[in-house]
């Protein structure tokens, strides 16, 4: 051996542990960084964008001026063409050269809609083919855009069927590239006579959180403007779009005359494979919550949606469609699965064909507004129920319930297990047997509310107190699936580690929703909030009793006692100089919405690398060691957590 060459291996060796050989990989970025445009193209970008913004504001100026509310409700229209450029120069997300032409040409149709609309019109609304649209959201006022496919016999005088078709992975999908995909053609499933809408989904999520809320507001935007027949919508999608597919059509099964899931996944722990040898094992909690994306949990809503899935032959995610079957099949249920012969991640010409069929046939025959029997399987109120049968209260979150309703006539049987109270939407009916007792139902009632009262069932609603209820159920990630508002301290933290970690946990949680989620996420310093913003959302206070003024006006409502010595939670006191509190709560200001300290959504970079780990990571409550940095996977070590029980103790 040539001992001096090998000296420094050796003392590698000898120092084993001591020092680190090779620095840990940088997180996953998500969207990844771009590429440099020329400072040319980039300056007459940014001088377009601008113009394009000043002509937007004018427009708003203008129509607002002539009380034109239906115009108003139409920038959005044309505002999605200045977001998508605007963002890619602001945040670096132009992949490919050729995307500066991309972002010419969206600017000038955004200049021609803008003008439309100070001319009093909007021609788009009249086209057939390929018609790009935007929304304002209710959960941040951002821009969403979503894409339309408007069948050249479509008729806006007589409601129509349509398909919400859901996209498959793209990390680079950023509205730049989404407004040009949707430009260039048609999705992949086009059933005849039917209107396509294909959800922005808020980029690249699966349709979780923020993208399944998109789903929901694009299609309001769409019924909005559009003859919809709504006993004849069904939902489809490949790939990522079709794990969306399996989650909206077990989560939100009475919506849909169909369901169309190709490939995918289903759920988390088998597909991500998280009990895997060398894997960090999931907690006790993480394992609670997988319950809320879990489509295998909800399989035996699919009884209320007709389902057909597809498979590539060869096709690994074939994962996805197999052990829905197999959860299925526990249930006593059963759906057809369509497998495309010696075929990988695609469809199969054939195949595509003969599945198109059957929707057709299924989109024909349409869903049943108030069908005989419904079921229902649920482990949140953040999913009720289904079609006219819906939980009201649970005796415990993240365990299963289960609801079958049987309706003859004026009458009703249902049976129950794990349910406290429910909501039957039906109206005109006489009697309801609830687990063998039966109550006779006032006439003319529009519909009935029941609730336990010991071993018995009484009507009302269930009254008194909080409790978990539907929009009121924890865990932390709940606050983002509506209104929200991030409130920034503005005072001295109790201690400097403290004010440090929530200043990065803020930005971090900013960043995240910017990137992910398409939008910034709103901010007030906490002198700044009003009654107003305490009535319309769920607020997200950062800080400690000290920084942020609104915590301390809460504090003494909350089950927390936190002074510049100790944090004391759960009969348990912890040094405040190096602990914090992640919570949620209802609002002790408004107890019909949240307030959760010190946390946006909580999965980290962690689940960037798959859609299937993009699931909630913090239960109702956890308390942080701030002595271990924040990771991809945590913010800090997590030394308590656990979820409230039915009435927030």
């Amino acid at each position: 051996m040539n001992l001096p060459r090998a000296l420094p291996l050796l003392l590698a060796a000898f120092m084993g542990g001591l020092v680190a050989q090779t620095p840990p990989p940088p997180a996953k970025r998500l969207p990844p960084a771009g590429v440099a445009i020329p400072a040319a193209a980039r300056a007459e970008l940014l001088a377009g964008a601008a113009a394009l913004r000043a002509d937007l504001d004018a427009a708003a100026r203008e129509l607002a001026a002539a009380r034109n509310d239906r115009l108003v409700s139409l920038l959005p229209d044309a505002e999605i063409y200045h977001k998508a450029v605007d963002w890619a120069l602001r945040y670096d997300e132009f992949f490919d050269a050729k995307q500066v032409a991309v972002a010419r040409r969206l600017l000038a149709a955004g200049r021609e809609r803008t003008a439309a609309l100070r001319a009093g019109r909007a021609p788009w609304l009249e086209a057939k083919g390929l018609v790009v649209r935007g929304y304002r959201s209710q959960l941040d006022d951002s821009i969403q855009p979503y894409g339309l496919f408007v069948p050249e016999g479509w008729r806006r005088d007589q409601p129509g069927r349509l398909l919400v078709w859901l996209l498959g992975r793209g990390e680079k999908r950023t509205e730049l590239a989404f407004l040009a995909e949707r430009e260039a053609g048609p999705p992949q499933l086009t059933p005849r006579d039917t209107l396509v809408l294909v959800p922005y989904g808020r980029f690249c999520n699966a349709t979780k959180f923020a993208g399944e809320v998109d789903v929901f507001e694009a299609l309001a935007a769409v019924q909005a403007g559009y003859a919809i027949d709504a006993n004849r919508m069904g939902v489809a999608g490949f790939s990522m779009g079709g794990a969306s597919t399996w989650h909206l059509a077990a989560h939100h099964a009475g919506r849909w005359c169909f369901a169309a899931p190709g490939a995918g996944f289903a759920e988390t722990p088998v597909y991500a494979k998280v009990f895997a040898r060398g894997k960090e094992p999931p907690t006790g909690w993480e394992q609670k919550l997988y319950h809320w994306y879990n489509a295998t949990d909800y399989a035996a809503n699919l009884f209320n949606c007709p389902t057909i899935a597809y498979s590539g032959e060869m096709d690994p995610q074939k994962q996805a469609a197999d052990i829905m079957i197999r959860s299925l099949a526990a249930e006593g249920l059963s759906i057809p699965h369509l497998v495309g012969p010696q075929t990988a991640h695609k469809y199969h010409p054939e195949t595509k064909k003969e599945l198109t069929a059957r929707l057709e046939a299924l989109a024909d025959r349409g869903r049943d507004p108030a069908p005989p029997e419904v079921r229902v399987t649920t482990y949140t109120l953040r999913y009720p129920g289904s079609s006219w049968l819906r939980a009201e209260g649970l005796v415990r979150h993240w365990e299963r319930a289960d609801l079958i309703g049987r309706r003859t006539g004026d009458a009703v049987e249902i049976t129950t297990e794990g349910v406290t109270a429910l909501n039957v939407q039906l109206p005109g009916l006489r009697r309801v047997s609830l687990d063998g007792q039966t109550l006779e139902v006032p006439a003319g009632a529009a519909e009935v509310a029941a609730h336990r009262a010991g071993e018995a069932w009484k009507l009302g609603r269930l009254e008194g107190g909080l409790r978990k209820r539907p929009g009121l159920t924890g865990p932390i990630d709940d606050a983002f699936m509506g209104r929200f508002l991030f409130v920034r301290p503005t005072g001295p933290a109790l201690n400097d580690r403290v004010g440090t970690w929530t200043r990065g946990e803020h930005a971090h949680a900013t960043k995240m929703w910017r990137d992910l989620y398409r939008a910034e996420a709103p901010v007030k310093d906490d002198v700044a909030v009003t009654d107003a913003d305490l009535a319309s959302a769920n607020v997200v206070l950062w800080g400690d009793p000290s920084s942020n003024r609104l915590l301390a006006r809460i504090l003494p409502r909350l089950p927390v006692v936190w002074d510049g010595r100790t944090l004391q939670f759960r009969g348990q006191g912890h040094d405040a100089a190096y602990h914090a509190l992640i919570l949620i709560f209802p609002n002790p200001l408004n107890p019909d919405r949240y307030v959760v300290l010190n946390s946006g959504i909580d999965f980290r970079e962690h689940g960037y690398g798959t859609n299937s780990l993009q699931v909630p990571k913090l239960p109702d409550y956890a308390v942080i060691d701030l002595r271990e940095p924040p990771g991809e996977r945590w913010p800090g070590r997590v030394v308590d957590a656990g979820f409230f029980d039915e009435q927030w103790r």
